[in-house]
């Protein structure tokens, strides 16, 4: 099989890093872990779940990105479940707040707005975020990690759609599969 068919069948793949999602997914997972580590008993059902979920969303986009060559509809699944795990993380950090009494930010209160500028820099990393997690009150670190997660599932909910857009105009790998075995044989004939 010549290269050129090869890459029309396998299209590339397993980019993540280059994502954004999977950049923001990779900042809250970190943000997590110190989060935890800070203001959550190690010991807790609730440490666990909250990394668990903040890691299953960082790798699940990992994923999707590594099976897109073969299966956009395993790519669509995964993103998803990326998302639906943020969103429970979203929802402990949330819980968090409420049962100790702390403020969840409004999405127009001026510090939001300044950790979401943050979100908008190129070259982020964890360490962007890093005085609002380590060097901060509980209210701050909760508020500033739901800050980064409704970006990454903001992230998330267009790079769904972007793939669901490709699936529909496209089609996945076996609509290419029998399309070049189509034309294979119209070119043997």
């Amino acid at each position: 099989m010549s290269d050129k068919a090869n890459n029309n069948l396998i299209p590339p793949h397993g980019g993540y890093r280059k994502l954004m999602s999977y950049q923001m997914s990779e900042i809250v997972y970190d943000a997590t872990v110190r989060f935890c580590e800070r203001f959550i008993d190690k010991r807790s059902r609730t440490f666990d779940q909250m990394v668990q979920a903040a890691r299953s969303g960082k790798q699940n986009i990992v994923e999707g990105s590594m099976a897109s060559g073969t299966s956009k509809k395993i790519e669509l699944k995964l993103i998803g479940i990326a998302r639906a795990s943020l969103e429970e993380l979203l929802q402990d950090y949330e819980d968090f707040l409420r049962q100790r009494n702390l403020k969840l930010w409004d999405k127009n209160d001026p510090k939001v707005l300044e950790i979401r500028k943050i979100g908008k820099e190129e070259n982020k990393s964890y360490m962007s975020y890093e005085t609002y997690i380590e060097n901060s009150p509980e209210e701050v670190a909760a508020n500033t990690i739901i800050c980064i997660i409704h970006q990454t599932n903001y992230l998330l909910d267009q790079q769904k759609r972007k793939l669901e857009e490709i699936f529909l105009k496209e089609g996945g790998f076996t609509e290419r599969m029998y399309k070049l075995r189509k034309d294979n044989r119209s070119n043997k004939k």
